[in-house]
């Protein structure tokens, strides 16, 4: 087995194993508990150090999303583990949404998607 196969087969199997993050939702949720706990914007950014508050509004508006140190600062500051901050796309890795319907559009999509990366994959390690 060469090198290029083992390292295909390591992202597959670690690929699969990652839950895709909502990075809008995750906004949305880091806004809600900075301010449900009192904090500001400002605070924020004293709190972890920032040299300017922008950051922190791209993490709310799901621009990008924390570090995972800003994240682990983050949970002890409000209170919560580190991920009840973020918001999965699927509840597990895998599912597809629309799961009971076969003919769901956005399942059938998601089926063509890893079908597709399947494909690549397998065009890479050859």
């Amino acid at each position: 087995m060469g090198r290029n196969e083992t390292e295909a087969k390591g992202n597959v199997k670690s690929d699969s194993l990652y839950l895709h993050i909502d990075s809008v939702k995750t906004g949305r949720r880091l806004e809600r508990l900075i301010r449900q706990r009192g904090y500001s914007v400002r605070d924020i950014q004293c709190l972890l150090r920032l040299s300017c508050p922008q950051p922190v509004y791209r993490w709310m508006r799901g621009q990008i999303l924390p570090s995972v140190e800003h994240l682990f600062v983050l949970a002890k500051l409000l209170q919560v583990h580190m991920e009840e901050l973020l918001v999965p796309l699927y509840e597990m890795p895998g599912e597809a949404p629309g799961a009971g319907d076969r003919n769901c559009p956005e399942r059938l999509r998601w089926r063509r998607m890893t079908a597709y990366s399947c494909k690549y994959l397998y065009w890479k390690a050859a």
